[in-house]
């Protein structure tokens, strides 16, 4: 039809590569040191100054570009990309463009409907990050920070292979958790660490794409996708008027949840990009990349897969426990110290099972109720496990296990010994419990009458009046038989 649009995305993803120093000097990149202090002559850029290549930050690059499937080129080169800005001190950028340390690869996203789709990278390349301008200090001055600057970031470039927000949202969240597991990038969007340009365009099925706008240093993903939303109903009134979309490069303003121009669009040649004289080819050896290739962890597709194949776990919790890493590792911390307390036996999918709810319920709700990391919560794997066995050993009730896991936030010990100081452990004795449910039958005349009249929804009554009457202690399954004979 002639006034249906179809918009097509592509993103220019910045990376901050987890290094301890930065790409082309020694100097370390701690996040919120005092301004000005990470800084060496190489990053202020005085003359004379020759940078050296940061080798940890190659393997970066190698590793992330085999975690997205992509082709690990042997030969890579370094140039100069100029622009200025006030926190650019040499007025060029140390960056890469023909050649490129990763070539083409792919990331798989799943859509809100289920539907899967192959999103292409067309290349991730080194480059060292610009200084910050600092702006709210004074109103007539702008201040110059450049402990970023140096910095090394990966710059990952998609093929336009989006088509709305939902998806550039759910690649995104793709890409940040991949990063987080190959431990390349913190993905840290408040701190600047994982930040995107969002580029743009309508056309008409079956026609060339359109005009690209530029979305430029998007640092988080609600404002990526209003970004998205704005720039598709701006373009797509501007066709329907017959005006053209002009190309250039907008900013995305939070405030109004709209764009705004910014400058008109660079393209290559206005970079005046040329090798980089102070720095040789890039030259990479097969045997290394192989090298690199074998000591990757297990990435979050492979892992949702083991945890639904090994644990029967659904798709739906699979994908809550490996949101993040520390999660995944928590989660099967939790289902060794559980192997252990079994004599190493095999875990049995029910047993997974409660765990993965003990994991995705009480202790995440603990970590949002105390604000508390999983690196510092008191409730370690092998305590949390070690709740579970009692549970699994009929030791200790559901509801008691809830108390229990209350006191583990303050209290020290195994969860064992907790128990035996309150009295908690579950009364199995039948003898026991039999005279729990006489006790109450005796005092609920009514509705024992009422019961064996028809109205068999009393019976969890009768279970809550006993198990209050053994203050939580009785075992559930031992006083439902013990009822039902008693009530036969």
């Amino acid at each position: 039809m002639k006034d249906v649009w179809e918009s097509v995305i592509g993103l220019e993803v910045h990376a901050q590569v987890i290094a301890q120093t930065k790409l082309f000097s020694s100097v370390p990149t701690t996040f919120g040191a005092k301004p000005n202090t990470q800084v060496s002559f190489v990053d202020a850029a005085f003359p004379g100054m020759l940078p050296v290549l940061n080798r940890f930050c190659v393997d970066q690059a190698i590793k992330t570009g085999l975690g997205l499937n992509a082709q690990i080129m042997l030969v890579s080169t370094f140039e100069r990309k100029h622009y200025f800005y006030p926190d650019l001190p040499a007025g060029y950028q140390i960056s890469q463009y023909q050649h490129p340390i990763v070539g083409e690869g792919w990331m798989e996203i799943e859509t809100e409907i289920g539907e899967v789709r192959r999103i292409g990278i067309e290349r991730l390349h080194l480059e060292q990050d610009a200084g910050k301008s600092v702006h709210d200090l004074d109103p007539h001055k702008t201040y110059i920070d450049l402990n970023r600057a140096g910095v090394a970031l990966m710059e990952i470039v998609t093929k336009p292979d989006l088509r709305n927000a939902e998806e550039t949202v759910a690649f995104l969240k793709k890409l940040r958790r991949t990063l987080r597991y190959l431990g390349t990038c913190d993905g840290n969007m408040e701190e600047g660490s994982l930040r995107a340009d969002v580029n743009i365009s309508l056309h008409q099925p079956g026609t060339p794409l359109g005009t690209r706008v530029e979305v430029k240093n998007v640092n988080s993903l609600r404002f990526i996708a209003q970004a998205i939303t704005f720039e598709i109903a701006r373009q797509t009134a501007l066709l329907v008027a017959g005006q053209p979309v002009e190309m250039e490069t907008r900013l995305f303003d939070a405030q109004t949840g709209e764009t705004r121009t910014m400058r008109n669009k660079e393209e290559a040649q206005d970079y005046r990009y040329f090798p980089d004289p102070d720095l040789p080819p890039l030259r990479l050896e097969a045997a290394h990349i192989a090298q690199v290739q074998a000591a990757l962890p297990e990435l979050p597709d492979a892992k949702k897969k083991r945890l639904r194949t090994t644990f029967g776990l659904s798709a739906y919790d699979a994908d809550l426990l490996i949101s993040e890493p520390e999660f995944a590792a928590y989660y099967e911390e939790t289902l060794e110290a559980l192997l252990k307390g079994n004599n190493h036996r095999e875990l049995t999918s029910h047993e997974a099972k409660i765990a993965a709810n003990w994991v995705l319920g009480d202790f995440f709700s603990h970590l949002n109720r105390t604000g508390l990391s999983i690196s510092s919560t008191p409730i370690t794997p092998t305590r949390l496990a070690k709740l579970i066995h009692l549970i699994l050993q009929e030791t200790i009730s559901g509801k008691i296990a809830k108390d229990v896991f209350a006191l583990l936030e303050t209290e020290e010990g195994d969860p064992m010994e907790i128990v035996t100081r309150r009295g908690w452990a579950q009364v199995t004795d039948i003898a026991t419990i039999e005279a729990l449910v006489l006790e109450v039958l005796a005092k609920e005349t009514a509705q024992v009458a009422a019961y064996k009249a028809g109205k068999e929804q009393l019976f969890g009554y009768f279970v809550g009046q006993v198990m209050k009457a053994s203050h939580g202690r009785a075992n559930p399954q031992i006083v439902n038989a013990q009822l039902k004979k008693l009530l036969g």
